[in-house]
C-alpha cells in the first residue's frame, strides 16, 4: 500500500487549519458534516467554537454532535443541547444532535472483529460528506483520541456508544458500565465502528487533528487534568489511521518532558492496539508521509 499523506504545521492558528485542508486532494461537496467534541460541561480544554469558525465557514458545514453514554450533561438530548448553546456553539454555527430524535441509523461493520452493525444518529444520512476535526489527546478508557474515536465513539448515536463501549454486547447505557468487556475487544470495535462510517461515506472524508491542550484526560471528562505537553501543531489526511498514528508518533519523538506522562496513559490503556486493528481492517495504512508546511 502506497504511504499515505499527512500534511503537519507546527503553528496553531484557525487560518493554518484551512491551509492544510487545502493541501488534501479530497475536496468535500455537498451538505458537509463537521465532526467536533462539544466539550463536556466543566471541561477547560476542549477547542472553542470561534477557533472552529473560519474553517467550518470556509467548507459551509454544518457541527454534527451525538448524545453521550455516560452521565453527565451530554447523554441526553435535553441536556446536551443546553451544554450546547452554553459553549456557544450554536450562536456561531449550524448545529445538528445527529440523535435527538430517533430511531437511529444502522449499517454494516463489514469483517469485524466483535460488530456486524454499527448504531449512528440518524440525521448522519442528510450529508454527502464529512470532515472531522478532531482534538488530540489523552483518553480515560481508550488511551488516547483522535479521528479514529471521533469516527466510532463520536459519530456513534448513546445506543452505538453503549454497542462499541461493550463490544456488541450491550445497547443500554445505564448498564453497560457494570459489565464491561476485556479492554482489546473495545478497542477493537471502536476500529470496527470506525471502519463502517469511513466505508458509509464512500472516501468523502478529510481529517485535522489538533495537537493542542493536550490533557491525558477527553474533552468527555468534567473534571480533566491539565495539559500536560506544549502544543505541537495541526496535522491533515484523508486517512485517518495514518493521522492519528503521526500524531503519536510526535508525542514519541518530542522532547518535551510531558510527552512521558502523555504515553503512560496511552499505553496503559493499549491505546495502540485501536490503531493496529484499524490497519488490519484494511480501511487506512500505518505507513505515512510526514509533510511539514511552512
Amino acid at each position: 500500500m502506497e504511504k499515505s499523506k499527512v500534511y503537519f504545521i507546527r503553528e496553531i492558528t484557525p487560518e493554518n487549519i484551512i491551509k492544510l485542508y487545502d493541501l488534501l486532494d479530497k475536496k468535500l461537496e455537498g451538505k458537509i458534516a463537521v465532526k467536533v467534541h462539544s466539550g463536556e460541561e466543566g471541561n477547560q480544554n476542549y477547542l472553542k467554537p470561534s477557533f472552529m469558525r473560519p474553517m467550518v465557514e470556509y467548507v459551509n458545514g454544518t457541527i454534527v454532535e451525538c448524545n453521550t453514554a455516560y452521565s453527565g450533561e451530554r447523554n441526553t438530548t435535553e441536556k446536551h443541547l443546553k451544554t450546547i448553546e452554553k459553549h456557544g456553539w450554536n450562536s456561531l454555527f449550524d448545529v445538528d444532535l445527529m440523535d435527538a430524535i430517533g430511531p437511529d441509523l444502522v449499517i454494516p461493520v463489514k469483517n469485524g472483529y466483535h460488530l456486524s452493525e454499527d448504531y449512528l444518529g440518524k440525521n448522519i444520512a442528510n450529508y454527502n460528506s464529512m470532515l472531522v476535526i478532531s482534538h488530540f489527546k489523552g483518553h480515560p478508557m481508550g488511551g488516547f483520541g483522535g479521528a479514529l474515536k471521533q469516527l466510532s465513539i463520536g459519530c456513534a448515536s448513546s445506543v452505538g456508544k453503549a454497542w462499541i463501549h461493550s463490544a456488541g454486547t450491550n445497547k443500554d447505557q445505564y448498564t453497560l458500565w457494570d459489565n464491561l468487556p476485556p479492554q482489546n475487544d473495545f478497542l477493537e470495535s471502536m476500529a470496527d465502528a470506525a471502519s463502517a462510517v469511513v466505508d458509509y461515506f464512500k472516501g468523502n472524508m478529510a481529517f485535522i487533528n489538533i495537537m493542542a491542550n493536550m490533557s491525558v484526560d477527553c474533552d468527555c471528562c468534567a473534571v480533566a487534568e491539565d495539559p500536560c505537553m506544549k502544543d505541537i501543531g495541526i496535522l491533515a489526511s484523508t486517512d485517518p489511521i495514518a493521522i492519528d498514528k503521526a500524531c503519536i508518533d510526535l508525542v514519541e519523538s518530542s522532547n518535551d518532558p510531558g510527552s512521558s506522562h502523555f504515553m503512560e496513559r496511552v499505553n496503559s490503556r493499549n491505546g495502540l492496539h485501536t490503531i493496529d486493528a484499524a490497519y488490519k481492517l484494511d480501511f487506512g495504512n500505518i505507513e505515512y508521509e510526514l509533510i511539514e508546511v511552512k
